[in-house]
């Protein structure tokens, strides 16, 4: 954020509807329950293009998803204040890259900047979730150095879901579960015989990582389409009506605090 932004954002909260607003937001801050927030946050950033069409009429679409390439960054600053251990955010799906190239192309270069950024903050470390060989091999190279380098970062997790499908993913974990076992001479009517649900999560996207504990969705949309399919069995979900560039802190406090007062079930 630069200087001038941060001005502005301070007249804006000295302004008695930001005092009002600023209130209330710590009033919420107060009245989280620590020891129940979720550890793994997932969002579905939805809304970008209505929100350019509404807001930045007769501009091109990439206003609406620079928007929200901004909005994630203080999202992912929302989530690393309060202690969010693994944040998730999806960017772009397997049917968006399915797209006109002309609107293609600009959100490749929103979401580029946005991961090397994230992964340059020297404060987290960056992952992405999706499958590569449907990018730009240039724009594929990119995403895989600068997750390397962010690799040692102390912080917080942020896995970015791009070129991503729940199926997709669980072609690939399938795949490469096949693959595995026939290094080893496993017969197939062996594997069929074996196989565990643990050795199928084993080769998702995310292995090794916990599974979201909450997914939030705006835009009004109430509905996955196919996002984390696996991962996602026992998450609780949050819709906001917000669309993604327009999703405020106090949206993000008010998921947190409806995640804790609800009572998890996990299937039983």
């Amino acid at each position: 954020m630069s200087w001038g932004e941060r001005a502005r954002e301070l007249a804006d909260r000295l302004h008695p509807a930001g005092l009002l607003y600023s209130t209330y937001e710590q009033r919420l801050v107060a009245e989280l329950d620590r020891g129940r927030l979720p550890g793994h946050v997932a969002v579905l950033a939805d809304g970008n293009r209505r929100w350019a069409r509404l807001n930045a009429p007769g501009e091109p679409l990439v206003a609406g998803y620079q928007a929200g390439a901004d909005k994630l960054q203080e999202f992912v600053r929302w989530c690393d204040e309060v202690g969010i251990q693994v944040v998730t955010l999806w960017v772009l799906s397997t049917e968006n890259l399915t797209r006109n190239t002309s609107d293609v192309g600009p959100l490749l270069g929103v979401i580029q900047r946005l991961f090397v950024d994230l992964a340059a903050s020297g404060r987290w470390r960056v992952k992405c979730v999706g499958d590569l060989t449907m990018l730009p091999p240039d724009m594929a190279a990119a995403l895989v150095d600068a997750e390397a380098a962010s690799a040692a970062n102390p912080g917080m997790r942020i896995n970015v879901a791009l070129a991503y499908g729940g199926r997709h993913e669980l072609r690939d974990a399938v795949r490469k579960l096949l693959a595995s076992e026939a290094e080893k001479g496993t017969r197939l009517a062996e594997l069929a015989g074996t196989l565990e649900i643990d050795d199928i999560a084993e080769h998702l996207y995310t292995a090794g990582q916990p599974d979201p504990d909450l997914i939030i969705r705006t835009s009004g949309e109430q509905r996955l389409s196919g996002f984390m399919m696996w991962q996602s069995a026992h998450s609780e979900f949050y819709f906001c009506e917000a669309l993604w560039p327009d999703f405020r802190r106090v949206d993000f406090l008010r998921a947190l605090r409806d995640y804790t007062s609800r009572e998890r079930r996990y299937g039983r």
